[in-house]
């Protein structure tokens, strides 16, 4: 029996992945790898990525939005979830929603030994959206879209930094 040649919209996340060269904006500090499959399948409704985080990494720097909600699922791993300032251990088949507009601000850490695998699951970039950065306001200087009128919410004491780098 033959096998059909596989449809555009069927990919494996190393086909897509990103090269291990993307930085957090403004700095040389490496993020996790991204695999955009939204992009690579034509999807236009949702934002779907798989992200490698190596050891010592973390996906972006601490953040929340207005407009566009966010799901992260870990398939593999034990990483961090950094939470307006305070650190949550999360094993595989934990989930993590942030709803749009609340202001809660956030970042996956990878403070293991062992690569994490998570999928990332959102809404595509709407123009409306706006963003905060609350441990990192130097960063505002970098953006059009600050998020000025954020809810405030209280930090606890982690920086949002892996505990160790590369």
């Amino acid at each position: 029996m033959s096998q059909a040649t596989r449809p555009s919209f069927i990919r494996h996340y190393q086909e897509i992945q990103n090269d291990d060269t993307v930085v957090l904006r403004g700095t040389n500090e490496r993020r996790g790898i991204g695999s955009p499959f939204s992009r690579a399948l034509g999807l236009t409704k949702l934002g779907i990525h798989h992200e490698l985080l190596p050891p010592g990494r973390r996906t972006s720097f601490p953040h929340a939005e207005s407009a566009e909600e966010e799901f992260v699922y870990v398939i593999e791993g034990t990483p961090d979830v950094w939470i307006n300032g305070e650190l949550f251990h999360l094993a595989p088949g934990d989930g993590v929603g942030f709803p749009a507009g609340t202001g809660i601000a956030h970042s996956f850490l990878n403070n293991t030994d062992e690569p994490v695998r998570l999928l990332v699951v959102g809404e595509p970039n709407k123009p409306e959206n706006r963003i905060i950065y609350p441990v990192n306001p130097e960063l505002r200087e970098l953006r059009d879209d600050w998020w000025d009128d954020a809810p405030v919410r209280p930090l606890g004491l982690h920086n949002g930094k892996p505990r160790r780098t590369e």
